[in-house]
């Protein structure tokens, strides 16, 4: 029995509900205090961050890398779902902007695990054409008929690149 390993484990097994306990209890105690500016962001994408900052605490103190990503993806949606609408030059582009921050995720994690780059800059190119989609286009002018037709089709093209994923043996 290899006490150093499991008194590890069990450690780190409690950041995650630490984290969780102590964002959601922050949460409902400044909700009762009735704090005006709280007030405007005691909303349900708060605790979409709140979630998101426990994966990532659990993903960078405990290590556990794979959490990274769905830590990235909740803090990063309930950001976005905050800032949407109330600053100016924020994208409203909801589908681009949960791309970009997959990718964004993927980067984190390839950043410990060494694997996922590939699929982080697939992400981030599928992002930006759909962020600037209008501005891509409008430079190309000319090829606008021929940007239409791809664009019609691209997810077409998602599918099969997505199928030859799963077919695709390990050398």
């Amino acid at each position: 029995m290899n006490l150093t390993g499991s008194g590890v484990l069990m450690k780190n097994q409690h950041i995650f509900p630490g984290i969780l306990l102590i964002g959601f209890g922050a949460y409902f105690f400044l909700q009762q205090l009735n704090i005006t500016f709280f007030q405007q962001i005691s909303t349900w994408p708060t605790l979409l961050i709140i979630v998101g900052i426990a994966f990532l605490g659990q993903g960078y103190s405990a290590k556990e890398h794979a959490s990274i990503l769905p830590g990235v993806i909740m803090t990063g949606l309930g950001l976005h779902l905050h800032l949407a609408g109330r600053i100016g030059f924020w994208p409203s582009n909801n589908i681009g902007m949960l791309i970009l921050i997959i990718s964004f995720g993927l980067f984190l994690r390839f950043q410990k695990t060494n694997s996922g780059l590939f699929q982080a800059f697939l992400f981030l190119i599928l992002a930006v054409l759909l962020l600037f989609y209008d501005k891509i286009a409008g430079y190309f002018g000319i090829l606008q008929n021929g940007m239409s037709f791809v664009w019609k089709f691209w997810p077409a093209l998602l599918i099969v690149v997505g199928i030859y994923f799963l077919l695709k043996r390990k050398k």
